[in-house]
């Protein structure tokens, strides 16, 4: 997806976040995105998935135009990722999603993988990495969403965060309405071109 921001005339970066790193953690990914960041400014933030913990910290220390939230979890400040799951209730709606939709418990191929190609979850399986419990147990420790433009993109087929979670949460916490592209939680790997157009273009909603 890069490649298409780039060709669009953008300049796109991609940070690779320690998240095995047991001596990282929110800090840590705040101070890495920030550096990338450098002195630009009128910047895109895009943050996918736990990224959604370190988004609302760059906010606060680099010169953020627009943040998109991708799958992404939203939290309330001082808020740590593991308790985001009791807090949201995010357990049960995976559960529930997976009831209805008839595909079971967790594991990586049901929840990640199940739409992605073949090929390109092949090439990116050697760079797996367990996620360590600081990234986890970090506190966000924010005051409050940036007073810039944020808009949430779902997939309809995450069954990892389900969209009516993401709805609710977007709702609950950020007073946003969610935008809904085909394809699961990993999302721009699925549907690179339409992710590309919705950051470069203007929101699907009317």
């Amino acid at each position: 997806m890069t490649r298409l921001l780039a060709e669009a005339g953008h300049e796109a970066i991609a940070v690779d976040l320690p998240g095995d790193d047991e001596t990282a953690g929110l800090a840590r990914y705040r101070e890495l995105v920030v550096d990338a960041i450098g002195s630009r400014t009128d910047v895109v933030l895009v943050a996918g998935s736990l990224g959604g913990f370190t988004a609302p910290l760059v906010c606060e220390r680099a010169s953020i135009r627009e943040l998109v939230l991708v799958n992404a979890m939203i939290p309330n400040p001082g808020e740590t990722a593991r308790d985001w799951w009791v807090n949201t209730s995010a357990l049960e709606a995976q559960e529930e999603a997976a009831r209805a939709g008839g595909y079971g418990p967790f594991d990586l191929e049901t929840y990640f993988l199940h739409d992605v190609d073949a090929e390109i979850a092949a090439e990116g399986e050697p760079h797996q990495r367990p996620e360590a419990d600081t990234a986890f147990d970090s506190v966000c420790d924010f005051t409050k969403w940036p007073a810039v433009r944020i808009r949430v993109l779902a997939g309809a087929d995450d069954r990892f965060f389900p969209v009516d979670l993401q709805r609710r949460v977007a709702r609950d916490r950020l007073d946003i309405a969610v935008d809904v592209l085909p394809g699961g939680h990993l999302l721009p790997l699925v549907q690179p071109r339409p992710v590309a157009d919705y950051l470069l273009h203007a929101t699907l909603r009317p």
